[in-house]
């Protein structure tokens, strides 16, 4: 049996950094809490032949979610699919520039595209490296 638990740092009022973001450090001292923790509890008895811990982070390129997300990853490059294609078009890729009126605002080269997000199918970050 595999238990696995992402953690992040969420703070929706506040724009967040790559270097903000989930580090190697956090996901070691939240795995020794929670195996201690886990086992102290003794939560997974019942399980015979025992576990493995996995904590890790929602990842360099992590989905981006709803609003929140959108208006906290601003200025950050990002990959948005719709539902249906918006002025002609159903893949966007740009920096986020924020959210207006439901519309995810999103930059490609000089063109801001306005997608709405409830025609968001799925969208995630893009890796800059």
């Amino acid at each position: 049996m595999v238990l696995r638990v992402v953690i992040d740092k969420p703070d929706p009022g506040r724009v967040e950094t790559p270097e903000e973001s989930v580090g190697i450090a956090d996901c070691q001292r939240v795995s020794q809490d929670l195996s201690a923790l886990l086992d102290v509890e003794d939560a997974l008895a019942s399980v015979e032949r025992g576990y493995t811990l996995e904590v890790s982070s929602p990842g360099l390129d992590r989905p981006l979610r709803g609003e929140a997300d959108y208006r906290r990853f601003v200025g950050r490059m990002a990959k948005i699919v719709t539902r249906e294609p918006v002025a002609g078009q159903s893949h966007f890729a740009g920096r986020l520039s924020g959210v207006e009126h439901g519309d995810v605002l999103i930059a490609e080269g000089r063109k801001t595209h306005r997608v709405p997000i409830d025609l968001v199918r799925r969208a995630r970050l893009d890796v800059e490296f």
